[in-house]
């Protein structure tokens, strides 16, 4: 295969000759003038690399070239802005990019479990964050030696500004490591007032949990507290849950019947489980009744508790009504002491009655 080359025109050459010339004077007396140093070798690499391809593009280059400002000994003109600007934008979406692919492999992976997914897919993240900046700075090939103070200080901020982000991003994957805490758990939360609910986890974040109870309210509690305080996981080991009804019946009605008649309540729930079964215990003898706790055993606290407590007492109502169990409420015996007031009470109390049964018989 011959392969043929043609020769530009006199002309064509002449007139890239004469822009060439004209870039290098201009760059020449721009040096002249002011003696300042480019750290972003990357955008005149740009330049020169865009400039053998076409002269108009390169003219509209050095004219952005031209407006600058000195700052120091360096120099920073209007195009090294607008390339640092789409380097950035294109670091942004490389790393959006693949950390969406990467993500969409990882949940491919069906060996992992939900905790192995969320912590690789974070650690995935990081990594190809990391990469897409190192490729950026490669572009613009950036002297890392210009950023000596600036390390120094992002250091300082790291350790006083940003430390507890930083702890709770370290905190964050050592509970998905060790799988103490990860979504779907039931923990126990409290709200401003100090009054504890449960609710449960729907995403771990980079710095927080999100928790999210049966009244839709959204906790965000820092991950540096779950590894820090004490936390409730009703889920960590086992999904099974104990939960207590607490009921009342009278002295005067049959205990046995009363306890086989609560043991048919809570079997009739259907969320409360058969294996561990329903037990009945006699937790005291009250001032007007005799106290009962009936155990039962769920396995789905993230779809509430109350609702099973309402549904068990619900059928127990129904159940003691027809079996006449008596639903005892409170009884208070009131001692009067005699005195002269107590006596004249008395007196006006007769007399008022003497005076009333008069006026009715001589109706």
């Amino acid at each position: 295969m011959t392969v043929t080359a043609e020769t530009p025109a006199p002309e064509t050459t002449e007139t890239a000759a004469s822009v060439t010339d004209q870039v290098a004077a201009t760059a020449t007396q721009a040096a002249d003038t002011v003696e300042a140093t480019d750290p972003l070798k990357g955008a005149d690499q740009i330049k020169e690399a865009v400039a053998e391809q076409s002269m108009t593009i390169a003219q509209i280059i050095e004219q952005l070239d031209s407006f600058g400002v000195t700052v120091g000994d360096t120099r920073f003109s209007l195009w090294t802005v607008l390339v640092v600007v789409l380097v950035i934008a294109f670091v942004l979406i490389l790393a959006r990019v693949g950390s969406k692919m990467a993500h969409a492999a990882l949940k491919r992976m069906t060996r992992l479990s939900p905790t192995q997914s969320l912590l690789a897919e974070k650690l995935t993240t990081l990594a190809v964050w990391a990469f897409a900046i190192l490729i950026g700075i490669d572009l613009l090939d950036i002297d890392l030696t210009a950023f000596a103070v600036f390390s120094g200080a992002f250091g300082l901020a790291i350790g006083f500004g940003l430390q507890k982000t930083f702890g709770n991003l370290i905190a964050g994957m050592i509970l998905l490591m060790d799988r103490s805490i990860k979504p779907g758990d039931v923990i126990a939360v409290s709200d401003m007032a100090g009054n504890e609910t449960f609710g449960q986890i729907r995403k771990i974040g980079i710095r927080a949990i999100s928790v999210t109870t049966r009244d839709e309210r959204e906790y965000l509690i820092p991950n540096e507290n779950l590894m820090v305080n004490q936390v409730e996981n009703w889920s960590y080991s086992s999904r099974n849950v104990r939960m207590q009804v607490a009921v009342g019946v009278s002295y005067n009605c049959d205990i046995k019947l009363a306890e086989k008649l609560m043991l048919e309540a809570a079997k009739s729930c259907k969320r409360v489980l058969e294996l561990p079964p329903p037990s009945i215990w006699l937790s005291e003898y009250g001032d007007s009744s005799v106290n009962f706790v009936i155990h039962c055993w769920i396995r789905d606290p993230e779809e509430g508790v109350g609702n099973v407590r309402s549904e068990v007492l619900k059928k127990l109502w129904d159940l003691f009504q027809e079996n006449d169990i008596e639903i005892p409420f409170p009884q208070r015996d009131i001692n009067l002491r005699s005195n002269e007031q107590f006596e004249q009470l008395i007196s006006a109390i007769a007399q008022r009655l003497e005076d009333n049964s008069k006026d009715r018989g001589k109706d």
